[in-house]
């Protein structure tokens, strides 16, 4: 079966309070798109946290002495360095112009999350504003796949994507930061490949890897396309969740 992206048109600018599932369902049908079991639905980050009330206006953020330690060190406003330490476990790596922590969901990125792109609040300080990312990612994604299966009897997969760069590689890539109803990792130990030889260590990071595919759909600038929807997902759909995904601390190579 081929494996469909389709970024839905139509989604206005997301608001504190909106509901993301009903706006869902009106770009569904604006798009043509009549939702079926097993699709999934891959949300950008921000909308999620937009809609949650997760914007942040710097002006009413005041630094403690770390971080203003640390906003010195990093060459970084110390709000926006307080933000970040409010959001993360640890401190991992630090260099001017980044901060690398455990972000409070446990996996490791920069700057805990949080974002100037996109982002816009009321008034004439719009610049001062920022997004953090949500609180429990899962848990959102698994709101909206209820209120959409309530709406129209479909059983779907819902994740949220954000994108992250990498320890070894150059260049950010979408990848997931919340699921509800489809699988994060997929055991192949023990499957036979095309020789008859048994699979022994092989674990495929499946949300990431459609995270990827659904990011280069939404871009990263002005495209206005932070919803994706997805068909012929080549796994069943069953339930996962964020821990799967995280490497524990012991095994971690990079720290």
């Amino acid at each position: 079966m081929a494996l469909t992206l389709t970024p839905l048109i139509n989604i206005p600018l997301i608001q504190s309070g909106d509901s993301l599932a009903g706006i869902v369902l009106a770009s569904l049908s604006k798009t043509e798109i009549e939702i079926q079991d097993d699709d999934i639905l891959i949300f950008a980050q921000k909308v999620i946290s937009k809609a949650e009330g997760r914007l942040v206006n710097l002006a009413a953020v005041t630094p403690s002495p770390p971080a203003l330690e640390l906003a010195q060190a990093t060459e970084k406003d110390p709000r926006l360095v307080e933000l970040i330490l409010q959001e993360s476990k640890e401190i991992v790596r630090v260099r001017p112009g980044a901060i690398i922590v455990e972000h409070n969901l446990g996996f490791i990125c920069a700057n805990a999350g949080i974002d100037h792109s996109n982002v816009a609040g009321a008034g004439k300080q719009n610049e001062e504003y920022v997004l953090l990312l949500p609180q429990d990612p899962d848990a959102s994604a698994k709101q909206l796949r209820e209120f959409i299966f309530q709406r129209t009897g479909k059983r779907i997969g819902v994740m949220i994507i954000d994108s992250h760069g990498r320890a070894w590689r150059n260049g950010t890539v979408g990848m997931c930061i919340g699921l509800s109803g489809l699988p994060a990792l997929i055991d192949e130990r023990g499957w036979k490949d095309l020789f008859d030889y048994t699979l022994k260590i092989t674990v495929v990071g499946v949300a990431d890897e459609l995270a990827a595919a659904a990011s280069l759909m939404m871009g990263q600038a002005a495209e206005g396309t932070p919803i994706v929807h997805v068909r012929g997902f080549p796994y069943p759909l069953t339930e996962g969740s964020l821990a799967e995904l995280i490497r524990p601390k012991h095994q971690d190579m990079f720290r």
